[in-house]
């Protein structure tokens, strides 16, 4: 057998000049150093190892299974293993290069006498039509095997994606459960975590689960059994490991664990809105929140106040942190995990899609060796993520940078980061009278909440430093009004800040699913959206499919205000003057207002009239 080495080169994907520094370095861990060096594609080394092993290689992501073919294989099999089934072969099919197909639901309902109930079950989730559908299933395939009459001389192959296709002891549980012959094909670990997003659901496991922990609550509460028990505790870690990873897959913001009068929800926050995925008796609420308790280090016998705490999960061998925090209700506490993503976090003033010319002012600001730039918007804007992007903008090892932050979600490599306790005295403006002491050149304030971090956060910006900090204000101008408002002098207000950016974030449309829609002249008249009518931009409109779970969003985009303080808006904060001249003069100078740069996201097609309204209202 070739090695991965020598399949990379024989496919053309890399020369043995750029491979062999590599291969000499890191002859153990190839894969994982040519794609962090990004030499190399996922799919690539797909197709390499698909060389290497003499397998043939799927595009998943081009042919996706059918829901009756990922029914043969339990779902918490092909996460353990890494595997996914996407196909049925004939042996007879084989020689003719021709993929069979997995019957469909209506050919079952014709051919094995399955009820309208049952599919309806079946598509609605129902563990016991689900099982019923995956019995019928296999047995329709397995009447295809040999002894089976006119199957005798064909045999049905089970086509099996896997991320490494010589794994035997995968092949052989595979195998065993399913009583098909099967056929590895070799699928990129990039696809098939795709796949798991959008196939693999731990939906009705939970639910499964969650079964079984209503039937333990209500034993236990008949007698009396021993906490550390393994035995007793192992659905618990199931069912909360397998909602943590399901709100990852699901690109989730934060958990909320809800205990009400008799149910115990759970739901998820998708891109800004709330979902619910998880409605159970409340008699498994105790074990749930304990076992969370647990995995954040916080008392667990604490119930009276609120406590906060840190969970490292790790999801498909990388570490997700999530920031714990429990609130106690009348009906017992309440968990809201914030899933902090390094990988899924990481933006870029790319990504951030701010316009060509409010780029150019941005980056402008942040470039400068001193001064003050500030973000504005409510919670859950995207304001610390924009601070961020600026800071991989211009952090280099030739500046020091130190950020002051509440809490630190995302750990930054070369840039020291300090994090504010209240318990202890660490507050945002006795932590930045220390960091001022260590000689920075760029500071990240979190938040200016107080009149003490305004004025020490201007005097820095004031004194030779670049200072990048957030506001609760809901545009650009009012920013300026706010800072004199906590008690900052009008001058250094006018002297210190450099520009201001208000943000919202919009949902995203699903380029898979979204629909176009017409223009209807006297709507974008009353929404003052501004179009050529002799060249209209192509609008759409939210449709639903399984790449957005039928949301028809995907994502987030920001809209942007960006305000540069000109010397005209400095004579005016100076004096003293209204919010109404500040908003004036900046508009005239080229500020575009919040709704009219979601106009120009909608122009573009990246979200919608209805989510501009919504969050710019």
């Amino acid at each position: 057998m070739i090695t991965l080495a020598d399949a990379l080169v024989q496919r053309g994907f890399l020369s043995q000049a750029t491979l062999q520094p590599v291969l000499d370095q890191h002859p153990a861990d190839l894969r994982a150093e040519l794609l962090d060096r990004k030499l190399v594609t996922e799919r690539q080394l797909a197709e390499a190892l698909a060389l290497q092993t003499g397998r043939e290689f799927f595009d998943l992501s081009a042919n996706p299974p059918s829901q009756a073919v990922l029914g043969l294989v339990p779902a918490a099999l092909c996460r353990k293993y890494r595997l996914i089934p996407v196909g049925v072969r004939s042996t007879a099919d084989s020689s003719t290069g021709v993929r069979g197909k997995a019957p469909s639901l209506l050919d079952l309902m014709r051919d094995s006498g399955l009820s309208v109930r049952d599919v309806q079950g079946y598509l609605k989730g129902s563990s016991e039509s689900v099982a019923r559908v995956h019995q019928v299933t296999a047995e329709s395939w397995s009447a295809r095997r040999p002894g089976s009459g006119a199957a005798e001389q064909h045999q049905t192959v089970l086509v099996l994606g896997m991320a490494d296709p010589t794994d035997i002891v995968a092949i052989d549980e595979v195998t065993s459960l399913t009583e098909l012959a099967i056929e590895p094909v070799v699928v990129s670990r990039s696809s098939l975590r795709h796949a798991f997003e959008r196939y693999l659901r731990s939906d009705a496991e939970l639910s499964e689960i969650s079964s079984v922990l209503e039937v333990d609550a209500a034993a236990q509460s008949l007698a009396t059994t021993d906490e550390d028990d393994p035995a007793q505790r192992a659905p618990v870690v199931r069912f909360v490991n397998l909602l943590i990873a399901q709100a990852i897959d699901d690109r989730a913001s934060d958990i909320h664990i809800e205990p009400g009068e008799h149910d115990l929800i759970v739901r998820f926050r998708i891109d800004g809105v709330m979902k619910e995925v998880q409605r159970a008796d409340r008699g498994i609420q105790d074990g749930i929140i304990s076992r969370l308790k647990i995995m954040a280090v916080i008392d667990i016998a604490e119930r009276r106040r609120p406590q906060d705490g840190r969970i490292s999960f790790v999801h498909h061998d990388r570490t997700v942190d999530l920031r714990v925090a429990t609130l106690p209700t009348v009906w017992g506490e309440k968990v809201v995990m914030r899933i902090l993503d390094n990988a899924a976090s990481m933006v870029t003033m790319r990504t951030l899609a701010m316009t060509p010319e409010n780029e150019r002012r941005f980056l402008n600001a942040i470039a400068r060796p001193h001064g003050m730039v500030l973000v504005t918007g409510p919670t859950g804007s995207g304001k610390s993520t924009t601070l961020h992007a600026a800071l991989g903008e211009i952090s280099n090892p030739k500046i020091n940078v130190i950020t002051i932050e509440d809490p630190v979600e995302f750990r930054i490599p070369g840039i020291s980061q300090v994090q504010v306790n209240h318990r202890t005295g660490v507050t945002f403006a006795s932590s930045l009278r220390a960091v001022l002491r260590c000689d920075p050149d760029v500071v990240l304030v979190g938040e200016i909440r107080d009149k003490e971090t305004a004025i020490t956060s201007i005097e820095a910006a004031l004194t030779g430093h670049l200072v990048l900090s957030t506001l609760h204000t809901n545009d650009a101008p009012s920013a300026l009004i706010r800072l004199i408002e906590i008690g900052t002098e009008p001058y250094l207000v006018a002297s210190a800040l450099s520009i201001v950016v208000a943000q919202r974030l919009a949902r995203k449309l699903c380029t898979r699913c979204r629909q176009p829609i017409p223009i209807s002249a006297d709507v974008m008249e009353q929404l003052e959206f501004p179009y050529d009518p002799g060249y209209p931009p192509q609008l759409y409109s939210a449709g639903g499919c399984a790449n957005c779970a039928n949301t028809g969003y995907r994502g987030r985009v920001a809209l942007h205000e960006v305000m540069e303080i000109t010397p005209e808006i400095a004579r005016v904060v100076v004096r003293n003057g209204t919010l109404a001249e500040v908003r004036e003069i900046a508009a005239a100078q080229g500020m575009r207002p919040l709704r009219q740069d979601g106009w120009e996201k909608v122009s573009q097609g990246l979200t919608t009239i209805e989510e501009v309204l919504r969050v710019s209202g």
